[in-house]
């Protein structure tokens, strides 16, 4: 599969159902942002399987080999039956998630899964480093749950056929940000101020607490931010099905009616919808998917980024730092107010840049100017606006609740072209008063 496209596989899946799960973008290729050969590959894959929609809109069968995903069926139990399987609440590029009962706690929780080439979780080890940094806390109410992270509440390995595989247990969280803003953007509704203050203050204090720890989470977005849901955590299946969705199944079957091996999963089970939680205005917020992170200092070579998201300083030197989380949190923020993204990329750094220009500052830092000079190609024929004021200042001014001025400054802050100049979680959090829960 292409490695020079993040998340090919996931788009092409969805040009082939003309499915688009993210905010409504610009007209254009889809293509233009995946790899051709990563479309045919998968349809390749999938031509051997009885045709289900199912099967263009969820995790790729392909993953499902040794050293990949774990085949999960409803109803199947891990950890000598403590945790049984009921639904499917989604699944990334490393992991599947699931919907369990925990038999001893009588809850209901969120399984991960891990696949088993990635199994010694690094995952596991940075929450297990925050978990302590928590505890260190003098107050009564420490942990992670409150540092708006979410809460780790059991891990153990699991073998089965494709490898022995790390499962993280997690509190069952409810929808993500994503799958929320994405509901709004369909409407001229907009997230109420009293909701976007609260949760980019617990945004905040999250970032806060992991660089105070000497982490840098390394993925923010709306996919790895979730609302909690505790009221139902104690519910039951048939109260929780009606919030969630009741599973859609369909049985994987080879087109020349071969078995299948034991390797895939017998079921094709569409991910839960959440089409009737309406509690964002009840719930916190919390920060998830540790994968990518890493220790100040430590950098990785390549960093998680979705290309919306990308931060400028990956695309004109070859270093970065924990800073990143800054930038991205202030386009995490603006999306809460504007349930739309600050940028939109179609796989062209310049025009990506282009739309950075007057976000906040009219000019990029000099030492950046000669790699801008010789990357203008798409934008040559884009032509920068003086209006006397920034984007970010024009698009606020759009807004009718003074209670969200605040907010222009933050994002302000954190959107700095130079990591440096960027305004810390610390500082955004005294820029609102530190007066939000």
């Amino acid at each position: 599969m292409c490695s020079n496209h993040s998340g090919c596989q996931d788009l092409a899946r969805r040009i082939a159902t003309f499915r688009i799960t993210t905010f409504t973008s610009p007209n254009a290729s889809l293509l233009s942002s995946a790899c051709k050969l990563c479309v045919l590959l998968i349809k390749m894959d999938l031509s051997l399987y009885s045709q289900s929609n199912l099967l263009y809109t969820q995790e790729s069968l392909s993953k499902y080999q040794p050293g990949g995903y774990h085949p999960v069926n409803l109803g199947d139990t891990f950890e000598n039956d403590r945790y049984k399987i009921y639904h499917k609440l989604g699944w990334g590029g490393f992991s599947t998630v699931w919907l369990a009962k925990d038999r001893d706690r009588n809850e209901w929780v969120s399984l991960k899964i891990m696949t088993a080439n990635s199994s010694i979780s690094q995952e596991l080890q940075n929450l297990n480093l925050l978990e302590k940094q928590s505890q260190r806390g003098l107050s009564s109410n420490c942990g992670l749950s409150s540092n708006y992270i979410v809460q780790l509440l059991d891990a153990f390995l699991h073998k089965g056929p494709n490898g022995v595989h790390q499962c993280l247990v997690f509190e069952l969280l409810g929808p993500s940000v994503d799958k929320v803003l994405y509901d709004y953007s369909g409407s001229d509704e907009k997230l109420d101020p009293e909701i976007v203050l609260r949760i980019s203050t617990q945004l905040l204090k999250a970032v806060k607490f992991i660089h105070n720890a000497g982490m840098c989470h390394g993925d923010i977005s709306g996919r790895n931010i979730a609302f909690t849901c505790t009221h139902l955590s104690k519910q039951t299946e048939e109260q929780l099905f009606d919030v969630i969705g009741s599973p859609e199944i369909e049985p994987l079957e080879r087109i020349d009616g071969t078995p299948l091996g034991n390797e895939l999963p017998a079921q094709l089970i569409k991910a839960a919808d959440w089409t009737e939680w309406i509690d964002e205005d009840e719930e916190d917020i919390r920060l998830l998917d540790f994968g990518e992170s890493f220790f100040q200092g430590q950098e990785p070579q390549k960093l998680a980024q979705p290309g919306s998201l990308r931060v400028p300083e990956t695309i004109f030197t070859d270093s970065f730092d924990y800073r990143v989380d800054l930038w991205r949190t202030g386009c995490m923020i603006y999306s809460f107010l504007f349930t739309t993204w600050p940028f939109w990329y179609l796989g062209e750094d310049d025009v990506l840049i282009f739309q950075m220009i007057g976000f906040v500052e009219e000019r990029l830092p000099a030492e950046w100017e000669s790699k801008w000079e010789s990357m203008q190609t798409s934008s040559d024929d884009l032509e920068l606006e003086d209006h006397g004021t920034s984007k970010l200042e024009q698009k606020f001014a759009g807004l009718s609740d003074p209670a969200l001025e605040p907010l222009l400054h933050v994002i302000q802050g954190l959107m700095r072209f130079l990591p440096s100049s960027r305004l810390t979680a610390e500082g955004a959090l005294d820029l609102l008063g530190n007066a939000q829960d």
